[in-house]
């Protein structure tokens, strides 16, 4: 996609399928829903109940209210079978079992009257297809990342990642109390789509390399997958920004034709295998400080719901958006342990002079692409209005708490 602006294209992925290819296990299977443990089923019953009483409790439950027709109470028994596409394998961590913990709870909040069967990447449309299938109405559902359209909607990066931009729980704020769930939703309602938080990655790794990186020196011609505003970045830095579909990744980099790959953060990372074929793990992702996903109904369908399985459909995204966040939080010291302790992964940190470069060149790309049209100057003016709030405050709170707590004994 091109920037009015600029002239430059900003690299994004192409319409490849999707895809990872994860080792099998003896208890993981393709077309299997995954097994949950007792606590993420306490969880499920425990977010169901109370979601449902909070929704009867609205409601009231005296039966239907005078005058309900026939046709709407039989509307209100109807089973609905919808179905959800996503971008990711169904048996990736996290990302991909997320959408199956959704369907689990809508499933049981409704008392079975909406059942969703979960599609991976690849398995009913690819995974950079998920949009124009939603849309269309291929599938009522679907679960990925917002930047990935940023070709067909310049502004989708607010709702995603951008750039040394918003951590997680500061993104989240945004879209819920700052404006930007409307400003979302205004976006992608003339592509006959509603959508909400889906999850949240955490701040990201930088990523995998095969060389080490000491100083902007370093990154002159390295090839590196990396997507969005990120991948403008690096090559405003003097890097080779590759758009290639993540199951081509593996093998890319064991053959050499990528010097480096970003991902997510540890946990999906071990499960990619990529420490098998790079040897250095970069920090900190400041190409993604906060990554939300996104839950996207297809609007028609969604609106033309009984307004408690409406209700419902929302609770269970919001739910998802939580869990996955939490499950990446709990898990990625675990597997960080494991790429270190156990294969020998060389974990660096990026020197201070490379991080102030891609600020610097973040700042640039950004402002460049508030500047494309009307809609994504609004949309940048109240994302970076919020931000300057935050950070405002985070000094004197989780930063300030972060010092403290690293501060060394006397």
């Amino acid at each position: 996609m091109r920037s009015a602006a600029s002239g430059w294209c900003y690299p994004m992925p192409n319409s490849k399928p999707f895809d990872i290819t994860l080792k099998p296990t003896a208890n993981n299977s393709q077309s299997a829903r995954p097994q949950r443990t007792d606590m993420q089923n306490n969880r499920i019953n425990f977010l169901a109940l109370g979601i449902l009483a909070l929704l009867i409790q609205a409601c009231g439950n005296e039966g239907p209210p005078a005058g309900a027709t026939p046709a709407a109470n039989q509307a209100e028994q109807q089973i609905y079978e919808w179905k959800m596409i996503t971008s990711w394998p169904k048996n990736l961590p996290a990302l991909g079992t997320s959408p199956e913990y959704f369907a689990d709870i809508v499933e049981q909040m409704s008392g079975g009257r909406m059942k969703i069967r979960v599609y991976g990447a690849n398995e009913l449309v690819g995974g950079l297809e998920v949009f124009d299938a939603v849309r269309q109405g291929v599938a009522e559902i679907g679960h990925s990342g917002a930047y990935y359209w940023q070709g067909k909607i310049p502004a989708t990066p607010f709702f995603s990642s951008i750039p040394f931009g918003m951590t997680s729980y500061e993104q989240d704020a945004w879209l819920r109390f700052g404006g930007g769930n409307e400003l979302w939703k205004e976006l992608y309602a003339p592509f006959n789509l509603i959508p909400v938080r889906g999850g949240n990655s955490g701040t990201q790794m930088f990523g995998w390399f095969n060389k080490e990186i000491n100083s902007l020196a370093d990154l002159q011609g390295l090839k590196m997958r990396i997507p969005s505003l990120g991948g403008e970045v690096f090559r405003r830095a003097g890097g080779v920004p590759v758009t290639l579909q993540v199951s081509d990744v593996f093998t890319a980099l064991q053959t050499g034709a990528l010097d480096a790959t970003e991902f997510v953060s540890p946990y999906n990372d071990l499960a990619a295998g990529y420490h098998t074929v790079a040897e250095y793990y970069y920090y900190p992702g400041w190409h993604e400080p906060g990554s939300t996903l996104e839950t996207v109904f297809n609007k028609e369908r969604f609106e033309a719901l009984p307004e408690d399985l409406q209700a419902i459909l929302l609770a269970g995204a919001e739910a998802m958006n939580q869990t996955l966040l939490d499950e990446l939080m709990a898990k990625n010291n675990e597997a960080l342990k494991s790429l270190v302790e156990e294969h020998g992964v060389e974990l660096r940190r990026l020197p201070d002079d490379v991080l102030l470069e891609l600020r610097r060149l973040s700042e640039e790309v950004v402002l460049e692409l508030a500047d494309t049209d009307e809609t994504t100057r609004r949309i940048y003016e109240s994302w970076n209005n919020f931000r300057t709030g935050v950070m405002n405050y985070n000094r004197i709170a989780e930063e300030a708490l972060i010092d403290a707590r690293n501060l060394p004994p006397n």
